[in-house]
């Protein structure tokens, strides 16, 4: 299966191994990372694993999960990924930007794309999104792209250390989220 999206600014295409570089360069920086429960990547060893499952998810005629690279005039700069239910009905959204491109409003404009494809291509009719409460950032993305908080009393457990902090969960039922 193979899908790109175009935005105003941005090319969407299926992440593959061939991004390792790049892709590392941000799963491995502590800052980057912060509020991301399975990153930071420690070795080179974890990206190459997880890319290696992207590419053949995206080899199957239906994926379950689909993770798109995010690139800004043929630059890779970060990933938005949509995860599906078993029926594929609900999608859960997640990204990830290369902080040096942090404040323009591509995380907005990737997850928006992603947004659209999901109900258009995919048929999904629910959507969420997760995040750390102190991530200011992701929750101004979530809201932007129509999304509204349904829960905000969940615990979020960093496994790779031992600290948790309040979650937040913001859905939206399609169409009506935002302006598809």
């Amino acid at each position: 299966m193979y899908f790109e999206i175009h935005t105003n600014r941005l090319n969407l295409r299926p992440l593959s191994i061939e991004d390792l570089d790049t892709v590392h360069a941000y799963a491995a920086d502590i800052e980057n990372t912060r509020y991301m429960i399975h990153l930071p990547n420690d070795t080179i060893k974890e990206t190459i694993e997880f890319l290696a499952r992207i590419t053949a998810e995206w080899q199957k005629e239906e994926p379950g999960f689909y993770e798109f690279a995010v690139t800004l005039d043929g630059e890779l700069i970060g990933a938005v990924s949509l995860a599906l239910n078993e029926q594929r009905t609900e999608g859960e959204l997640g990204w990830i930007i290369n902080k040096r491109y942090w404040g323009k409003g591509y995380a907005t404009e990737a997850a928006m794309a992603v947004r659209d494809f999901s109900v258009n291509k995919l048929n999904v009719f629910i959507l969420t999104a997760h995040c750390d409460y102190r991530n200011t950032a992701s929750r101004k993305v979530m809201e932007k792209i129509g999304l509204t908080l349904v829960k905000d009393d969940g615990v979020r457990q960093y496994p790779n250390t031992t600290e948790t902090a309040r979650e937040l969960v913001y859905s939206c039922n399609l169409p009506r989220c935002g302006q598809v």
